[in-house]
């Protein structure tokens, strides 16, 4: 296992599906967009997190890269076997956005602390192709650009 790929990967997925989720919810609300970091705190704070200062950010901003780094160590290890079956960089990507997006809202956010956002179609198309193209293609190609080093 390459760790300075999977320290670059995740990096990179982390940031793009950060700043992302901020873009998504400033144009949704028109609110601070650091709201989205007391969310993903409240995962382990509850409700308490909305309300907290600098901590709340910080401690959401840790937890969003540790998750992003745990996708990226997960599909580091599942990426050899996806390309044999596929042998396609997009539709991995697709795939892992899609799976991504199911782990996190049937089964990371549900159990935890955190609010249930209420789910309509529309979020969910808009998250799943967040998470395809801030998560899913960068994983993809950079894996697929560095296969040898796997």
């Amino acid at each position: 296992m390459n760790s300075k790929l999977i320290i670059k990967a995740g990096l990179l997925a982390g940031t793009l599906d950060i700043i992302a989720a901020f873009l998504n919810f400033y144009y949704k609300t028109g609110k601070n967009p650091t709201i989205v970091l007391k969310y993903i705190a409240s995962a382990i704070f509850g409700k308490e997190a909305m309300t907290g200062g600098i901590e709340m950010l910080l401690t959401g901003l840790l937890l969003h890269f540790i998750i992003a780094f745990i996708f990226t160590l997960f599909f580091s290890v599942i990426y050899k076997m996806l390309w044999s079956w596929f042998k396609n960089t997009i539709l991995i990507a697709i795939l892992y956005g899609i799976f991504v997006w199911i782990v996190m809202n049937l089964a990371i956010v549900p159990l935890s602390k955190a609010s249930q956002i209420p789910f309509s179609w529309s979020g969910l198309i808009t998250n799943i192709i967040i998470l395809i193209v801030c998560i899913g293609l960068p994983l993809s190609y950079l894996f697929r650009k560095n296969s040898q080093a796997i």
